[in-house]
């Protein structure tokens, strides 16, 4: 049988196995009634619970409740067991090059079952917060498609970031991590928010470490998989390849890609081709088979800051900071926790071209990942639209290709339509209810629509000029 062949059938199975998700299916390697998953054991039962799951927090009588609005750690193990089934770590996940995959894998962190095992329990544990309430979990929850579904996410004592929190699905295949590319590996993002002074505040990774040193089973765990002591470095290795297997690709989108005409709407299909041309969208998301993403790796000034930062002002402030403390440390602070987060790459790199510019966000599950934006800011997909139409926020740091775009009202539901296309098969349900969600949201209250602006009636600057 043909590789291609093998991928349908096993993708057919999956469907049908999956009709408690809206016809999506339960695992990337098929399943079965009773199966062995990264050192436990999913019942059928599992499935059945995560029907609720997908519901994204509506049922919240039937969900378990942790800290700051997360589902319990122990719900979410299980959900997690029940989406992605069995799963050979050491394989290439199924439609993805074997030399692009291998080229994401670390030298001295390759995918084993000991690791993942290690990384998994890591996720789940909030002894890694210096209150013991937040996990790597609680801002990407997996009932909520691996992010939390907030504008920005909470840390220990209820602090508030300036960020929102990109769901980590596929995040194994960035060129650099977070918002601000201040990662350059999944492995070294992983054991960043556990010093992070806002979000699981330990000092230092010396003092997480010795928060689960003394647990026989992390020693033991740790030893299988890196043949050492616990530690902060390898506890970023073993929490990133765990995050190397949420790899979800399987979109209605991708089938159309690969000849199923009927896999996506006729609006769908036109949003496609509006994506390509008259919305411009593929200059920096750029989508087909050997980049499935939807991201051209790079960052831009999309002028979302600009409708509340003076980013002159932000700039000094940043370059003073960083001069006082240029340490690791302290860039993670000032990204999550002042202002001079809204400065986005700039901190990273110090280039007056990166001001306010951030990573153009993935594409694939975007239907199920709102809010969006940087810090949260757009509710919908349609305000997504509305802000590029009009050609975003103008500042003197405004990326060149923005430009109003002149979309009718028709285009724009016809490229929402194509985006929410992109999302994986197993989240079918939850990515009907959120498009009706957020199409009776925007029906009520589109903030960000200036057609005036869409149309060139109104320039740049102008409002301003008039004050």
């Amino acid at each position: 049988m043909s590789e291609r062949a093998d991928g349908l059938r096993r993708r057919a199975r999956r469907r049908r196995l999956g009709a408690c998700f809206g016809g999506a299916e339960v695992g990337r390697y098929g399943g079965s009634v009773r199966r062995p998953v990264l050192g436990g054991v999913v019942a059928a039962g599992a499935v059945a619970v995560f029907c609720v799951l997908v519901a994204g927090g509506q049922a919240v009588g039937q969900v378990p409740q942790a800290e700051h609005g997360a589902a319990s750690m122990a719900y979410q193990e299980r959900a997690f067991e029940a989406l992605l089934g069995e799963v050979d770590v050491t394989a290439v996940p199924v439609g993805l090059d074997p030399v692009v995959w291998e080229a994401f894998i670390p030298a001295d962190n390759k995918m084993t079952p000991a690791r993942v095992a290690l990384g998994k329990k890591l996720f789940f544990d909030k002894r890694l917060s210096k209150d013991g309430t937040v996990s790597c979990a609680t801002c990407h929850d997996v009932t909520r498609a691996f992010t939390d579904q907030r504008a920005v996410s909470e840390g220990i004592g209820d602090q508030l970031g300036r960020r929102n929190a990109p769901t980590t699905m596929n995040a194994a295949l960035l060129q650099t991590v977070f918002l601000d590319g201040r990662s350059p590996t999944l492995d070294h993002q992983a054991r960043m928010p556990i010093i992070n002074p806002i979000e699981m505040g330990f000092a230092d990774g010396e003092s997480a470490a010795k928060a689960i040193g003394d647990d026989p089973e992390y020693k033991k765990m740790f030893a299988e998989a890196y043949g050492g002591e616990v530690n902060y470095e390898d506890m970023g290795r073993a929490m990133g390849a765990f995050e190397r297997t949420m790899v979800f690709l399987d979109s209605p989108f991708r089938r159309f890609l690969e000849g199923e005409e009927e896999a996506i709407s006729a609006d769908a299909r036109e949003g496609w081709r509006l994506f390509n041309e008259e919305a411009r969208c593929v200059s920096c998301h750029h989508m087909n088979p050997s980049n499935p993403l939807g991201t051209d790796n790079r960052f831009h000034n999309v002028g979302v800051s600009a409708r509340h930062r003076d980013f002159e002002q932000l700039v000094r402030d940043g370059v003073k900071a960083l001069q006082a403390d240029p340490s690791e440390a302290k860039l993670e602070e000032l990204a999550l926790a002042t202002d001079m987060s809204e400065l986005g790459r700039f901190m990273v790199t110090k280039n007056r071209s990166d001001i306010g510019a951030f990573r153009t966000s993935m594409l694939l599950n975007i239907g199920i990942t709102q809010p969006y934006m940087h810090d949260g800011t757009l509710a919908t997909l349609w305000d997504v639209m509305d802000h590029y139409n009009k050609g975003g926020e103008a500042n003197l740091f405004l990326d060149g290709g923005m430009e109003p775009l002149a979309l009718s009202e028709k285009q724009i539901d016809q490229v929402v339509a194509f985006l929410f296309a992109l999302t994986d098969d197993r989240f079918a349900e939850e990515n009907r209810r959120q498009m009706d969600q957020q199409r009776a949201k925007a029906q009520k209250d589109r903030p960000f629509r200036d057609e005036a602006m869409a149309n060139r009636k109104k320039l740049a600057f102008e409002d301003r000029i008039q004050k």
